[in-house]
């Protein structure tokens, strides 16, 4: 029996890009040859067109929540409830599958039972184009277990990549949720679904992340709801990975901060970047945030 991967896609109002995204999954070299695919789409109440786009996918179920529930996790909750695959993949309605991205992790489906991949992000907004690889020099990347729980929770930029996008993981794991209180927050989930296990990355780019002005990542409302509730969920931490618990508070602070200074807010950037880590890069973004933000904006990542 073949191999099934089951993928998870949500959407929200969108016609523009899901058709390109469904057929970049759905044209997988090697599908129905080396693996099987099944794709659940589930559309959040969009008031486009997306759903017409979606009535020429014939094989494909798509379910359409009542109502807007505000963010993914709903839909991706209904998807992993749904979904009867041996391997899981979340994806988003402007991601764009590599050809080749199933069959290259064909052969590393023993390795762990959470495998994740290098990536490369288009930047609309900016017009550029980076493949992100974070282990070249080997074509996998062992992670024993806890290691990236503990990068994670710390909220660490080093260790494994762990956008959604680049997640592929056992079915054995699709109890875990997603929280549905906001509905839009998932670094509780990249937490919990690593605790305990060990995992791997394939030192290759499969999917390409695209990054503009609309993405829910860069909503104020999205950054609000994120930073409060990650500092909530990262408190039942407190006792049992004390360092973990102050590390990632600290970084939480340095992210939100950030956000602010891209957005050209720096009183409040300066505000949290007094309980950021304090480091080199730190002090840079404090004493650049009076001047010289616009040439470090130019030339740096600053944030996602």
């Amino acid at each position: 029996m073949m191999i099934r991967f089951s993928v998870i896609m949500t959407t929200y109002n969108g016609s523009a890009t899901i058709g390109a995204a469904l057929d970049s999954i759905l044209n997988q070299e090697g599908r129905g040859t080396d693996f099987e695919i099944e794709v659940f789409v589930i559309d959040d109440h969009s008031t486009d067109h997306t759903i017409e786009v979606l009535a020429s996918y014939k094989d494909i179920p798509v379910v359409q929540t009542k109502a807007n529930t505000g963010g993914p996790n709903t839909g991706r909750n209904i998807g992993l409830k749904a979904c009867t695959g041996d391997w899981i993949c979340i994806a988003d309605h402007d991601d764009l599958w590599e050809p080749f991205k199933l069959k290259k992790l064909l052969p590393h489906l023993d390795a762990a039972p959470i495998l994740t991949s290098g990536y490369t992000l288009i930047d609309e907004q900016k017009g550029t184009k980076t493949v992100r690889v974070r282990f070249p020099e080997e074509p996998i990347k062992h992670f024993p277990v806890n290691a990236t729980f503990a990068s994670k929770l710390s909220k660490s930029k080093q260790g494994q990549n762990t956008y959604l996008g680049a997640i592929v993981y056992q079915s054995s794991l699709k109890h875990i949720l997603f929280e549905e209180e906001h509905g839009m927050v998932d670094f509780d989930w990249v937490v919990r679904l690593f605790e305990g296990k060990r995992s791997a990355e394939i030192a290759e780019s499969l999917y390409i992340r695209i990054v503009e002005e609309s993405n829910l990542s860069l909503k104020p409302s999205y950054r609000s709801i994120d930073f409060e509730y990650s500092i909530s969920f990262a408190a039942q931490y407190k006792d049992r990975y004390p360092a973990l618990y102050r590390l990632a508070v600290a970084r939480l602070h340095g992210s939100r901060a950030r956000y602010f200074y891209l957005i050209g807010d720096m009183k409040k950037a300066r505000q949290f970047l007094r309980k950021a880590p304090f480091d080199f890069k730190t002090v840079l973004y404090f004493v650049t945030s009076y001047v010289g933000a616009n040439w470090v904006k130019k030339n740096f990542n600053i944030f996602g």
